[in-house]
Order: structure tokens, then sequence, then C-alpha cells
């Protein structure tokens, strides 16, 4: 009996015809087919299997294999991986879409205007960061910080709090988390180390807080009389939208408290801050191990700069025309550590305008340009700053604090406002 006659050839999908395997070698050959296509069916589709053809096939897993070798572009895959956090973050902080430019807020240093050195870490630095110490490079920072329009500081001479200061039971934080916000905007709340008057941390007593950006020093603030601060003060205080004109608060307010209440903690008083500007380190390490290691360095560090210029100012003096330094809880975005914010007066040291390029630095005399009183206008501006290190303290005292300007925008200007030309970073 002889072989089974040869099946006969079956098309591929590509016009390649095969026979299929027999006891003999397996040939394989190519013929090219025209059919005229049918009114009523349509073109069969090509079948998803790779070519039978020896030579095509090889071809075919060539290519596959050239592409599982290239590696996607990884800055088109980044831009628009932080195109699409820009844009949540915009959502989440509620962005205005008219919010100054990073160029537009406060002017960058520039040699020709600051000098050859204006953009150069301090070569003298004597303090550094903990070798694990390591923050978010890539983020970009500015404009995503959410809008606010008075800032309070609790006095309550402690660097550290519980997680959320709102929960601090009993304190003046936890009353004023418990209202309404004021009705000029949003109240930004952080407890602080400023003394208490009582030089106590506890909540018992009656303490202090600090209003920004009127600039100014309420006292003998109690849970209680939170209602009357808020209400009587907060209301009725410059916000940073506002045009710079004198501040005018009352200098007493009195609390509708019980009258079984002492007289004692029924009268708010207030009085202007003494400070030409405040610069505020979040020390939180109970948010992040990050602040709390930070905020202590920075601060020896801009003591070793605004000392020899008469402007270092400790948590008990209060000579007018100097630089306070606050520790203060969380403001978010710990992940740049540090953060720092610094209100400045207007014209701070009567020095905003010099050209260091032109005239030295040994020839900048500071200005200490003190208002009349009655014309006291506050806060003409903050500088919110991140990603701080020691070795930038020496150009932030001498651009920023002084004059209002900043030494490394790109990497480190989160956002903030200048009164005077009526912008802001949201």
């Amino acid at each position: 009996m002889g072989p089974p006659p040869p099946s006969p050839p079956q098309a591929s999908g590509d016009g390649a015809t095969s026979n299929p395997t027999t006891s003999g070698p397996t040939t394989t050959t190519t013929t090219t087919t025209t059919t005229s296509p049918s009114p009523d069916k349509p073109p069969p589709a090509a079948p998803p299997f790779p070519p039978t053809n020896r030579d095509d096939n090889n071809n075919h897993q060539k290519s596959l294999k050239a592409k599982k070798k290239e590696k996607p572009r990884p800055w088109g895959m980044a831009s628009t991986f932080k195109a699409l956090v820009s844009s949540a973050k915009k959502l989440a902080i509620g962005d205005s879409g008219s919010k100054a430019a990073l160029d537009e807020l406060f002017p960058a240093v520039t040699p020709e205007i600051d000098g050859d050195d204006c953009d150069h870490d301090c070569a003298s630095c004597s303090v550094s960061y903990p070798k694990n110490f390591k923050i978010d490079e890539d983020d970009e920072l500015y404009g995503f910080v959410k809008g606010w329009s008075t800032h309070v500081l609790v006095a309550t001479g402690k660097t550290d709090w519980v997680r959320d200061v709102a929960d601090e039971k009993g304190s003046v934080m936890q009353a004023i988390a418990a209202q309404k916000g004021p009705s000029n905007g949003r109240l930004m709340l952080s407890a602080s180390n400023i003394p208490t008057p009582h030089h106590t941390s506890s909540y018992s007593e009656p303490t202090t807080v600090l209003l920004l950006p009127a600039f100014v020093v309420v006292e003998n603030v109690t849970p209680a009389t939170v209602p009357t601060l808020i209400e009587g003060l907060i209301n009725k205080a410059p916000t940073n939208a506002s045009p710079l004109v004198p501040v005018s608060l009352p200098r007493e307010l009195e609390a509708p408290l019980p009258e079984a209440s002492p007289a004692a903690i029924r009268e708010l008083t207030t009085r202007p801050s003494p400070h030409r500007a405040l610069i505020l380190l979040c020390s939180q390490k109970t948010r992040d191990a990050r602040c709390g290691q930070s905020a202590p360095l920075l601060r020896k560090e801009l003591q070793r700069h605004l000392a020899p210029l008469g402007l270092y100012r400790d948590l008990d003096d209060e000579r007018p025309g100097g630089v306070g330094i606050y520790f203060i809880s969380h403001v978010g975005g710990h992940k740049y550590s540090a953060n720092m914010m610094v209100y400045r007066r207007r014209d701070a040291f009567g020095v905003d305008g010099v050209e260091r390029a032109k005239v030295g630095d040994e020839k900048v005399v500071l200005v200490k340009n003190q208002e009349e009183e009655g014309e006291d206008v506050g806060a003409a501006q903050c500088i919110w700053l991140a990603r701080v290190r020691p070795e930038d303290c020496e150009g932030i005292v001498k651009f920023t604090v002084l004059q209002g300007k900043v030494v490394k925008p790109a990497r480190q200007l989160r956002g903030g406002f200048d009164r005077g030309k009526g912008v802001m970073s949201w």
C-alpha cells in the first residue's frame, strides 16, 4: 500500500503557501494570488498570527526583540507625570489662574546688581544636616501653597506639639480651630515657641498671640476670649491682599465673659510687634523628624549672620528694629524641609533698592527706617522658602531678609505675597 496522496496546499495570511509535514522534508513556496473582491463578502481580516515564511518569521521575531529592548523616554514620561501632579495640586489648592509668575512676585538676585557672588553658598558655614537628611529635590515648588489671608502665631513656649495642634487640649489653638473661620478669608494657625507671659507651657494661663500680616501682638488671650479675638481683631485686621495702609485695631477690647470671670482675663490688649522682620521655621518633629533637626541648626546659622549686623533678637529681646526667629508648627510640605517663612515690613531696613554690585557690601548701611507712630502698615511681604540648608543662610540674611530678594527662586521659592505690588502666589 503506497503513501497517501498529499493534501492540497493551505494559504497563509500573508499570501505564503506551505505544505503540511510529510515523511519527507518540509518545503515552503511563495505564490502571489489575485482575488476579485466579492460584493457579498467583506475581505478577510488579517489573522493575528506571525507569518509562516521562515525569513519573514525571523524578521518578525527580531522586530519583537527590538521593541522589547526599546526603553521609554524618561524625560517625556517624567514631564507628563509632573504635569499631571501639578494639575492635581492646582485643583486641590483652588488655583485661581491669576497668580503672579515666578519672576513677578519677588526679584531674584543678579550678578549685575547684587555682585558676582550673590548666588554662592556660604563658604564658612560651620553646621550641616545629618547625612541621612534626604528631601524631595524634583518637585516643582512655586505656586502650590494654599492661599491664606491672616496668620496667627500662638505663644506656647514649646518647640514641638501633638501631630495636629488643634488637638492640644485646653489650648488657644484648639479654641480657634473650633470656631467658625474669620470673615476676611482663610486663617493660617500656628503654635509657636514664643514665650508665654508666665513662662510656662501650661494652657491654664493666658497667653500671647502674634497676628500677621498686621504685626500686632495680642495679649491676655485664653480659650474663652477666642471669639472676641476673631470677631474684634482678626476680622478687622489687614490681610495679605490688603493695601499698605496704617493698621487700625483697638488697643483694648473687653470680652463678654460671665461676671464671675476674673476681670484680669476679660480684656484683650494689643501692641505693635517691635521687629522689622520675622523668620519662621517649622520645628515640629511629631510631623517629620527633619523639621525637628533642621530648625535649631538653621537658627544657629541665621544668628551667626544677623548678630554682627546688630539685628539678631532672641525670644525675650524686644528691642525695636531687629529680626525675630520663631519655631512654629507644621505648615505643610515637610518633604521639602526646611520650610522658612520670612515676613518683612515695607523696606524693612532701608536697603531694598541698594545695588551691592556698585557700592560694595561694606558700604551697605542699614537704616532702621522706623515708621512714625500711627503709620505702621504691618508686613508688606511674606517670602516662603523651602529646601533651605545651613549654607543658604548667609544669602537669605543678606538678600531675602534685608532686601526682599530671592537667591534661588527655581529651587526654593514656594510662594508668598507682596502687598505693595498687590501680587501673590495663588
